[in-house]
């Protein structure tokens, strides 16, 4: 699809969709802002902060939470809101986007140390109304994107009602809909593919196995025993004072606001969770570290393939189930990215879940979009993990 922006407050920039660019993110594949450095803040951390926001497309705010048992330091660079100036704080909430996908696989872990769910449970045994042609697929497959199911993103019908109302509200639990009369991208657990597919999958299977609704197992199994108070799954577009603005960086145009362009129905458990850098701290520590799960189930998890997520993340990438494994030349950590329009986002935290690292930024970043500054991102999110496992944080 050509890339090309649509401003839902300046017709001047004519008819056509910053949705389009959502897409492609969807589908795997500010210079001058005020600074705020903290006395407390690592000047060379702060410098390469500050270096991201003055980068030609760079994010007009950066804001990266990192955690040693109970020490933590928080460093930012730019603003959270660029109308009003306003600093960013770690409880300002923010889209999460794929990393959403980490909670989805929370909950079905939860399921499967439960009894709930079996990782060899299959579609065909808890989702029989999906086609004949998936039934195989496993919850394994889906959780580490071997799955081989079709993208519903990437379909026609779906983009076409998303680009002619960005607020269009979906039913989430519909999405697969888009791809039922589409066959297997590749035999199941042949490769690894990136797939929004997968979490909506999983979600569904989830609901099938309790009878519970999606939302409710999130605040039952995830956001109750993690502590997360600032955590949402919401359908609408609207965010949730205070937030960190998201905006869409195109230079030479000026940057735009896009924190609210477009509805989370359409994309619901594979990216539409709402919540705060102060909350993916707790979450990532805990998801990364086994808390919500026993040593049987976080073996199963880490049993890794090849793979990266989307946006890659530092270092080298490695999936797992529901997780990422990235290999810095300081360490490894774990955990997950994401990037929709307005919004980028790694948290990964060391195996145990001691020492973490919450890095976010308030405009979109991928390989498709900004090749050039994704390079430059990935090399900065490594030399934060460096100095969060060498103890200079």
């Amino acid at each position: 699809m050509p890339i090309r922006r649509r401003v839902l407050c300046r017709p001047r920039l004519g008819t056509v969709s910053l949705v389009a660019v959502c897409l492609t993110t969807l589908s795997p594949a500010a210079a001058g802002a005020a600074t705020h450095p903290k006395p407390d803040t690592d000047p060379a951390l702060q410098r390469q902060l500050e270096a991201l926001v003055r980068s030609p497309g760079g994010p007009p705010g950066v804001i990266a939470v990192l955690k040693d048992g109970r020490k933590t330091q928080v460093v930012t660079a730019g603003v959270a809101d660029l109308e009003t100036g306003r600093k960013l704080r770690p409880h300002d909430h923010m889209r999460i986007a794929s990393a959403a996908k980490a909670f989805s696989g929370a909950v079905a872990l939860s399921l499967v140390r439960l009894g709930d769910l079996s990782l060899d449970d299959t579609l065909g045994e808890r989702l029989p109304n999906l086609p004949d042609a998936w039934g195989a697929v496993t919850l394994r497959q889906l959780l580490n994107h071997t799955s081989g199911l079709p993208d519903y993103s990437e379909s026609r019908e779906f983009r076409e009602t998303l680009l002619a109302n960005p607020r269009h509200r979906f039913d989430s639990r519909k999405l697969l809909n888009y791809v039922v009369n589409r066959s297997l991208r590749f035999p199941a657990g042949t490769r690894y593919q990136y797939s929004n597919s997968d979490n909506i999958a999983v979600a569904l299977m989830a609901e099938a196995a309790t009878g519970a609704r999606y939302e409710r197992l999130l605040e039952e199994l995830v956001y109750r025993p993690l502590g997360l108070d600032r955590t949402s799954l919401p359908q609408g577009y609207q965010m949730p004072e205070p937030y960190l603005h998201g905006y869409d960086v195109s230079p030479p145009e000026p940057p735009e606001d896009v924190s609210e362009l477009i509805g989370m129905s359409g994309v619901w458990a594979s990216g539409g969770i709402v919540s705060t850098p102060a909350d993916m701290t707790r979450f990532i520590r805990g998801y990364a570290g086994g808390e919500l799960y026993g040593d049987d189930v976080v073996q199963q998890q880490r049993d890794w393939i090849e793979g990266a997520s989307q946006p890659a993340g530092p270092g080298r990438n490695k999936a797992g189930l529901g997780i990422f494994r990235y290999t810095t030349r300081c360490g490894v950590v774990l955990g997950h990215t994401g990037n929709t329009a307005g919004y980028t986002q790694l948290v990964a935290a060391t195996p145990d879940g001691r020492k973490s690292l919450t890095f976010s930024t308030t405009t979109q970043i991928n390989q498709a979009l900004k090749p050039d500054l994704l390079r430059q991102l990935r090399a900065v999110q490594e030399n934060f993990v460096c100095a969060l496992l060498k103890g200079k944080s």
